[in-house]
Parts: C-alpha cells; sequence; structure tokens
C-alpha cells in the first residue's frame, strides 16, 4: 500500500523545469508518449537490459566486458516500472542532454547482461534531494549522473537510430 501510494504521489508531481513526464497505464500509452517526444511519424525502438545468461535474483558484482557502445539518439524518453496491481510506467523526458549506452556486463556469478545505461550530463534542475546526489556525494550540477535501466524498465528512441 505504501510503494502504491508512492507511484500515485509520483505520477502527481508537477515536473522539474525542462522536464516532460507521463504515467503510462499500458503500452500504447507508452508509445504515444514517445510520438509525442519523437515525433507523431516516429518509429518507436523500445530497448531494454537483457540478460543473455539464467538470473537470479540479488545483488552482485558486474564487471564491464566491451567498451560501452553510444546508442545514437538525439531524443529519447524513459519509461519506469512504477509498484501498482496493474502496469503503471512512469515515463519522461528531459530537455537537457542526456546519453544512451549499451553495455556489455559480466557478472561474478558467471551472469551475461546487455544492459541500457543512461547519462544525465546535467542535473543543474534537479533536487538537491536527489537519491544520485546522496549516493554519488555531489551536488546538482557539478556532474553527470548515469544509471543502469533494470530489465523491466525502457529507453524509447526513434528507429532511425543506430544501436
Amino acid at each position: 500500500a505504501i510503494a502504491m501510494e508512492d507511484t500515485l504521489r509520483q505520477c502527481e508531481i508537477a515536473p522539474i523545469k525542462g522536464d516532460t513526464k507521463f504515467c503510462a497505464t499500458s503500452y500504447e500509452s507508452m508509445i504515444n508518449f514517445a510520438r509525442e517526444i519523437l515525433g507523431s511519424e516516429a518509429n518507436i525502438q523500445v530497448l531494454s537490459t537483457i540478460h543473455l545468461t539464467r538470473s537470479v535474483a540479488g545483488v552482485r558484482q558486474y564487471t564491464i566486458i566491451q567498451v560501452p557502445r553510444r546508442v545514437s539518439a538525439p531524443k529519447m524518453a524513459a519509461c519506469h516500472s512504477m509498484p501498482y496491481p496493474y502496469a503503471v510506467f512512469f515515463c519522461h523526458h528531459q530537455e537537457s542532454e542526456s546519453r544512451v549506452y549499451r553495455i556489455s556486463l559480466y557478472g561474478e556469478n558467471g551472469e551475461r547482461v546487455e544492459a541500457i545505461a543512461v547519462c544525465h550530463l546535467d542535473t543543474s534542475r534537479w533536487s538537491p534531494n536527489h537519491v544520485s546526489f546522496r549516493v554519488l556525494g555531489i551536488k546538482p550540477g557539478t556532474s553527470p549522473v548515469c544509471h543502469f535501466f533494470p530489465a523491466d524498465n525502457f529507453v524509447l528512441v526513434a528507429s532511425t537510430s543506430s544501436i
């Protein structure tokens, strides 16, 4: 109940300046949001993290095994799954520059993962209380912030992007 309440709160909070957000309750509404961001005629490509070998839940260490490959995407939308009794995705687009990467990982248990990561190059408008700043020990606008996407989260780009 607490997690669902937080989902509703996140969906109702006004976006920060330069951010467009939407809570999608279906894959169709997620794609429609992406078309608003990427262009109504865009063919949308959905990128997600893929576990290439069987995965067991839990925290583990990973090693990057190849040079990360940048996805050429001038614009992108990100959609994060949220806890709720039915599908809810918190989708957003930031006007400031972000970069998308495909990264090959090798887990300490032999697991192989093709991960999607996003780097936000300008965090100056983010809340100083954002969890990223507490974890990294930095302040808004002082450094890019990069994060991996779990397998149930998506990055949407125009399919003409070279991936």
